[in-house]
């Protein structure tokens, strides 16, 4: 085994819990005001964040559906592997593909998890970009099973921002957090329609 197989393998293992916790820690000292709660959340869905947003959007999702039986598309690239194990504390099973890899295979699967009554969980942007791009992940999913897209967006009174293509979001320790939930409805539009109206659905309420 290579040292970079060793260092992966290392990783996969300890970064996944330091994820998880720091996620944890961070979420408790947040002031946090939710908009749109009201609306009407009971039924099953398809929920999207922006992939920069994943540190905040899998627990407000758990907020707002903490017992639904849950699955998420997770791209099969090493970050992939470390969403997938950061997702499943909060018991969210993985369904692995991309739209440049195994984007088929994941549909398929989706379809299936929608079936047997779960809702699914994605980031249109993911896994590579551009940022704030529209993938035809879940808008395909939602024409396809005519449910509802619940979008899941935040804006934060101090904040840090990675240099990376997503410029990922960490929201500083004991900042104001404005959680946005939008519920939405796309059936008996075209697909191109449809990913415009999402896009900007979920663009109105982000950093």
């Amino acid at each position: 085994m290579s040292r970079k197989d060793i260092l992966r393998k290392i990783s996969i293992n300890i970064v996944p819990v330091l994820i998880y916790l720091i996620m944890r820690i961070l979420w408790f000292t947040y002031r946090k005001k939710y908009n749109f709660i009201d609306e009407k959340i009971d039924s099953q869905l398809i929920a999207v964040s922006w992939h920069g947003e994943l540190l905040i959007s899998p627990q407000v999702y758990r907020k707002l559906k903490p017992t639904e039986k849950t699955s998420a598309i997770i791209s099969h690239h090493f970050d992939g592997d470390i969403i997938k194990r950061v997702l499943g504390y909060f018991n969210i099973l993985p369904i692995r593909g991309s739209s440049s890899r195994g984007a088929r295979g994941a549909l398929i699967n989706s379809i299936k998890k929608l079936k047997d009554g779960e809702n699914i969980l994605l980031t249109p942007d993911g896994p590579r970009g551009p940022r704030h791009s529209m993938s035809d992940g879940a808008v395909a999913l939602a024409l396809k099973s005519k449910l509802p897209i619940m979008v899941i967006s935040y804006n934060s009174s101090s904040y840090w921002q990675l240099k990376s293509w997503d410029r990922f979001t960490i929201p500083k320790p004991f900042s104001s957090l404005t959680i946005y939930h939008q519920i939405i409805n796309i059936n008996n539009i075209s697909k191109s329609e449809a990913k415009k109206y999402l896009q900007s659905a979920m663009s109105r309420y982000t950093i």
